[in-house]
């Protein structure tokens, strides 16, 4: 880059994203864009993330990879690097990054990548995915030039397995809190979903896949118990994954399955939020979860565990309530105090609001990835 010449910065990802990474990196290159930065996408599959990039209007192309080990693609983005004139490239998920550590023998520009989640844990669902794309990812997570980290904890990690200090910053995830965001009502909701509406209930949400990392387990646990002195408690699941067919048993087992309503996977989040009262996550491990910054929008009152950079958003008593990571019995303790005081649940949710607004905004984030490409361009 010379001159006055505006950055460039080409993004990988696989393109059937659809948890945090995607609205993470489809609302960074939106505000990049104001920071004097040309972002161009490139995707591998035609699927959610690309379908929603292309509707914003973004730069993006496809370039269809048939599997993950299939490496064709790394000269024909060679070519777009070539032709286009890049500055970065910008790496995000196992599958660009493999692809990232191939181009970086071809291209003469930096790759840095973000670490959106802890890499050791991502493919715990599947046994042939975890013992070959975890060790693949961990691998080419060793070529990069620089590392973004979504919180303090996951930089921490970093430098435990030995990644250059000089080389990782991190940058909490933002959210464009001015925005407007469409949603139906409640009961309609409830009705395109099944679930029985009763304005005497309170309803407590979680969103996110059905993985065993996200801690659906002490979620349900943690209602039971809630629900022996709360009856008019409702707990609603969003997202799907491979641990359903457990967690429906689980209900079974705890004898709530009355009070438990599994959706699937949620279209649009705003839906989700608009028909709930509590929001929760009972996840074991995070980076800085975009399911309680939606949820920070719509002025919910919330309940997480305490795990990676949570305890940046969610205050003790000031903007949500926190638990040990694991402890339903705590979990429950805070649904039952949020079922009974609908003054704490409107206090924590505008709290909750206002500091995520102040503190977690779409502009600041990309504002610290423009500084970071200026620091990185040069390397």
């Amino acid at each position: 880059m010379k001159g006055n010449q505006r950055l460039k910065v080409l993004h990988l990802i696989s393109g059937g994203d659809i948890g945090g990474a995607k609205i993470q990196v489809l609302t960074l290159v939106k505000n990049l864009q104001k920071q004097d930065v040309d972002v161009k996408l490139l995707c591998f599959i035609r699927g959610v993330f690309y379908e929603e990039a292309a509707a914003m209007g973004l730069n993006i192309e496809l370039i269809k990879q048939p599997s993950r080990l299939d490496m064709s693609v790394v000269d024909k983005i060679k070519a777009i690097v070539d032709q286009e004139g890049f500055d970065l490239i910008h790496s995000h998920g196992a599958r660009a990054n493999l692809i990232s550590m191939l181009l970086k023998r071809k291209v003469k520009i930096p790759v840095i990548t973000t670490i959106h989640s802890d890499y050791r844990l991502d493919f715990e669902d599947t046994f042939y995915k975890r013992w070959i794309f975890t060790p693949l990812n961990a691998l080419a997570l060793r070529f990069m030039d620089y590392y973004i980290a979504v919180s303090m904890e996951l930089r921490e990690k970093l430098l435990e397995r030995g990644f250059p200090k000089n080389k990782i910053s991190y940058v909490f995830n933002g959210l464009d809190f001015e925005s407007e965001v469409s949603y139906i009502s409640r009961e309609a909701y409830f009705e395109r979903m099944n679930i029985p509406y009763d304005p005497a209930c309170i309803y407590v949400g979680i969103l996110g896949r059905l993985h065993p990392v996200k801690g659906h387990k002490v979620f349900l646990e943690g209602a039971a118990e809630a629900l022996k002195k709360v009856e008019h408690l409702r707990f609603i699941i969003g997202g799907d994954g491979i641990e359903m067919e457990n967690l429906q048993k689980l209900c079974s087992k705890l004898q709530i399955e009355h009070a438990v309503h599994f959706i699937g996977f949620v279209q649009n989040p705003y839906d989700f939020f608009n028909g709930i009262d509590i929001n929760a996550l009972t996840s074991y491990s995070e980076g800085f979860p975009y399911a309680l910054l939606e949820g920070a929008k719509m002025k919910k009152p919330t309940i997480s565990s305490d795990v990676g950079g949570v305890g940046k958003l969610i205050l003790p008593n000031q903007t949500g309530l926190l638990f040990a990571s694991g402890d339903h019995k705590a979990f429950g303790d805070h649904l039952i105090t949020l079922a009974t005081s609908e003054e704490k649940r409107e206090q924590l949710g505008q709290q909750l609001y206002e500091y995520g607004r102040e503190h977690f905004s779409a502009v600041e984030m990309a504002m610290q990835y423009h500084a970071i490409y200026l620091q990185v361009k040069d390397i």
